[in-house]
């Protein structure tokens, strides 16, 4: 972002400031030590038996959190192409009533 966009926008809050800094403090430590982020590795793409069915809700449950959501890629690792297998496969399993839509019923 450059500084006339800053400005443009406005003064930062103090809380998106401290987050702002937080995130710049964690890069230089991660720098210095030499460590990089690890890469996600899907476990579709780690185990190539696995295949993607609305037949199968315990590998469907594991793309789930507890409250019934389905966890998005950035947090599961997933190609787009493999979250879009799962997303179809959980809601047909829903559809199905092989799976909840609602935490209360899992």
């Amino acid at each position: 972002m450059n500084r006339e966009e800053r400005e443009r926008r406005g003064p930062m809050s103090p809380k998106a400031r401290l987050r702002a800094k937080a995130r710049k403090r964690a890069r230089k430590q991660a720098k210095a030590n030499g460590t990089k982020e690890r890469k996600k590795v899907s476990r579709l793409s780690q185990d190539k038996n696995l295949v993607v069915d609305y037949k199968d809700p315990k590998l469907l449950r594991l793309f789930l959190t507890e409250t019934g959501k389905i966890i998005p890629r950035r947090i599961s690792g997933n190609t787009a192409k493999q979250q879009r297998e799962i997303t179809l496969a959980i809601k047909r399993a829903r559809q199905l009533a092989l799976l909840p839509y609602a935490p209360g019923h899992i």
